[in-house]
């Protein structure tokens, strides 16, 4: 018998029971009606209250977590109800709502509904996951970063390749059509060397711009004053700007602190960002206003340069490839897909970050992080030692041509011949020795990535 009794006590919870798990519980307890335009709460533990911010003795009808200015989006609002009557239970729903103080914070609520024409009775437990969803959308940031470097890295490596193959018979087309625009020649000639010359420049442009996408150029830094890079960038386009219609705002912080970069680099990464907002813009409403801002973020340790446009802004499935190789929205023949890429490789070398915000519509804004440093510059380095004596005159000076690329080696011989020097030529490293150890040489020109011996490896 009194197992039995003790039994009957254990089944049945008494109500100071609940009551006690009611104030103790450490998740926020809403019980509550919610209509279309209004909400009225039945009953609110202490916990609710401290996770809206609101003080302990505040009246419990106060509390109302699920009215519609709570709702940092009001189409969630509306998705909510709907969800609540078309199901009457929710599990780890997740809500953007606001505090007492408006700030926004993300809650997980799993609740019970019961529905009685527009009025819906819920009985909610409610968590504040906030810290929760900062750290998965580090997480999420980090790993995209992740991907995206592997990605460069790999299409890096390809690229690299291609960019070598490509400089030697451009600089071999380059060379020619130098020399033969300086011999005499009919205008039609000229005209047709001219255009040559363009064209081979461009294209070395362009296999500049893979080189350094594939992060295989040297680069020149020192402490450089942003807000400088800056006003030289848009004095380069000002003129363009003002034939098509576009306004320039700049607000840049005074006091800025240096960065240690290269600045050619820096204005190249500006440029692109500035021409694309420009095509955007003209080609949303023939006029537009470019707005840069620069400010000091101390809490990052970083200066920060926003690019805002206000074109027709950047959908949410582009932003997500934006920075990808050879993704462009141009049409065809109007953008090659790798200014932003080369802008992203350039930026994350310099240890930075290079970021885009925008909505459907409303512009698109492109935020650069650059990290302070505090090392001073690099001392300058000492100026080799000469290990030979200039020849008195150019003219009769004796010059070797180490070149395993046939054509551009001739090319190059060719061209020194033509200036007065006397030249041989040698196919690699191991022929130079030879040549070497045959004669001197008053200057020497030398490839450095050729078979058998490499020029590193002969100059050692």
């Amino acid at each position: 018998m009194p197992d039995a009794k003790i039994a009957r006590q254990v089944t049945r919870p008494r109500p100071e029971e609940f009551a006690r798990l009611f104030e103790a519980v450490h998740e926020g307890v809403y019980i509550g009606l919610i209509r279309p335009a209004s909400t009225a709460t039945l009953s609110a533990n202490p916990y609710l209250k401290l996770m809206f911010g609101y003080a302990a003795e505040t009246p419990t009808g106060d509390i109302r977590p699920f009215d519609p200015e709570r709702f940092v989006d009001a189409q969630a609002r509306d998705n909510f109800v709907e969800r609540l009557t078309r199901d009457n239970s929710l599990t780890d729903y997740l809500l953007r709502l606001r505090r007492a103080d408006r700030s926004p914070m993300w809650v997980e609520v799993t609740a019970h509904a019961q529905c009685d024409g527009d009025t819906v009775r819920v009985e909610a437990l409610m968590r504040d996951v906030t810290e929760r969803k900062r750290l998965e959308d580090q997480a999420r940031d980090l790993y995209h970063q992740l991907l995206q470097a592997e990605k460069l890295a790999a299409l890096g490596q390809t690229i690299s390749g291609v960019a070598h193959e490509l400089n030697n018979p451009l600089a071999t087309i380059l060379t020619w059509a130098e020399r033969l625009a300086q011999r005499p020649a009919d205008d039609q000639t000229r005209r047709g060397l001219a255009a040559i010359l363009a064209e081979s420049e461009r294209a070395a442009r362009i296999v500049r711009n893979l080189l350094t996408f594939a992060r295989k150029r040297h680069t020149t830094r020192a402490m450089v004053d942003m807000n400088q890079v800056i006003r030289e960038t848009l004095a380069l386009r000002s003129y363009e700007q003002r034939l098509s219609n576009i306004t320039i705002i700049d607000a840049l912080a005074s006091g800025l602190p240096q960065v240690f970069a290269d600045p050619h680099q820096m204005q190249q990464v500006l440029l692109n960002l500035v021409i694309n907002a420009e095509q955007a813009m003209i080609g949303t409403h023939g006029r537009g206003t470019l707005i840069l801002r620069t400010w000091h973020d101390p809490e990052r340790g970083a200066v920060v340069l926003e690019v805002n446009d206000d074109g027709p802004g950047v959908p949410d499935d582009v932003q997500a490839k934006i920075f990808d190789p050879f993704f462009t929205t141009k049409e065809v023949g109007k953008g090659t897909g790798l200014g932003l890429t080369v802008a992203y490789a350039i930026i994350q070398e310099h240890g930075g970050r290079l970021t885009v915000k925008s909505h459907l519509g409303g512009g698109a804004s492109f935020f650069i992080e650059l990290p302070l440093s505090d090392a001073g510059l690099p001392p300058a380095p000492k100026p080799p030692e000469r290990m030979f004596s200039p020849p008195a005159s150019a003219a009769g000076a004796s010059i070797l041509v180490v070149e395993d690329e046939a054509a551009l080696g001739a090319a190059v011989a060719e061209a020194l011949a033509d200036a007065g020097f006397v030249v041989d030529r040698a196919g690699d490293g191991v022929e130079a020795l030879e040549r070497v150890a045959a004669r001197s040489y008053d200057l020497i020109v030398c490839d450095l990535k050729m078979p058998r011996l490499d020029g590193p490896s002969f100059f050692r």
